[in-house]
Formats: C-alpha cells, structure tokens, sequence
C-alpha cells in the first residue's frame, strides 16, 4: 500500500535538524486531546499512521494525548430508552461497555477530534454509534439558545471539536461540507465550540499546527 503523502510530509519535517534558519517558535497552550479513530478496517494502514504521527507530534509539544479506536472496543448500541436521564442520570442504563471510558475522557478534554473515512457519505457507522453514546453529558431539559432548541448542559466546560476525514474515491467537496455542517450544528447541542474540519491530504504538521493553535 502506497504511504500517504501526509505521513511522508511528517517524517521530512521531523528529520530536520532543528535551527534558526527553518524552525519558527511560537507557545503552546498544553491541552488533554482525546481522538476518536473510527476507523472500521484494520488494513486501512494509511488511515491509521496518520493518526499516529499525528498523535506523535502533538505529544511532541507536550499535549496529552489519548486515542480510541473504537473498532477494538466494546461499544454497544443507543437503543433511545432515556435511561441515561431518568434511571442513571449521566451514565448508559442498559450497557456497560467501553464507551463509560470515553464519556469520561470526553468530558475531561480540552479537545477532542473526530476522525472517520468517509463511508457512503458520512462518517462510519462505528464513530456514529460513540457519538450517540456521548447523549448522556447532557440533561434531557431544553433550553432556549440562539433562537433555537437545543439540550441543557449537564456540565460546567466541554471540550471543543474538530474532524479529520478521509475521502473516498467520488468523495468531493460537497460531501466533505455537509459532513462538517452536520458536526457544526451538533455542537451547538454538546455546547462545544467546532474549531476545525480537516482531511488526511492535509500535511500532518498542518493539522497539528491548527490544533496547537486552539
């Protein structure tokens, strides 16, 4: 399998030797970063390294950085019973599974980054079914924001968003913007600010400078 020109792009950059001539200093403010790889395929290699050099470089400017992939773990499905509000108010009432961890590392991040191939359109269904798992950090009360409806926070701070997609074949542009409206406007609901939308023909020292940026 061909390597990816953005994995490529990373091991250049990170060979260099550091000095005055190319190397342009600025601060960084230090977040927790959970990444959610809702990569379905194990061979799909090429997504995979790009989230671990990503990973690596963020950790490189000190981040702490926690990643999920999600296809490894236990997650059961949302089956919309509201439990979650009713009978354990924040946690899942009918499944103990593995998405308790990711609703923990969620809510204690400063960013967390959505990251999928694009499949039939969207993201997978696997990053799908985590994202439903995540209802629970909210209160089943709504409130009145911006003129809209929208879910009353249960918590003090949520983590920003951002999302990294992988294009398929006949994906185009079109798709990759409502892919990204849609995770604009949920966060209005997760109370989250959307700060990027990226795909993996992004350089990864591009995107890690972006997210350094937050």
């Amino acid at each position: 399998m061909a390597v990816n020109p953005a994995v490529n792009d990373w091991l250049f950059y990170n060979a260099l030797p550091l000095n005055d001539s190319y190397c342009t200093c600025y601060t960084v403010s230090v977040m927790k970063i959970t990444i959610l790889n809702g990569n379905p395929e194990k061979e799909n290699n090429a997504f995979d390294d790009y989230l671990k050099y990503l990973s690596d470089s963020l950790e490189s400017s000190g981040h702490e950085v926690t990643t999920f992939t999600i296809r490894d773990l236990d997650i059961r499905y949302c089956i919309g019973c509201f439990g979650c509000w009713v009978k354990t108010p924040g946690e899942c009432s009918t499944a103990v599974d593995d998405s308790i961890t990711i609703r923990r590392e969620y809510i204690n991040s400063d960013f967390t980054l959505f990251a999928s191939p694009v499949i039939m359109g969207f993201t997978s269904a696997i990053l799908k079914r985590v994202h439903d798992k995540l209802i629970p950090l909210l209160l089943p009360f709504i409130g009145f924001f911006g003129g809209e409806c929208h879910h009353i926070a249960r918590y003090d701070k949520y983590p920003s968003i951002g999302l990294l997609l992988q294009p398929d074949s006949d994906t185009d542009d079109e798709d990759i913007g409502i892919i990204a409206d849609i995770y604009r406007r949920d966060a209005i609901n997760f109370k989250a600010e959307f700060v990027l939308s990226h795909t993996t023909g992004t350089p990864i020292e591009d995107l890690a400078d972006a997210i350094n940026s937050i």
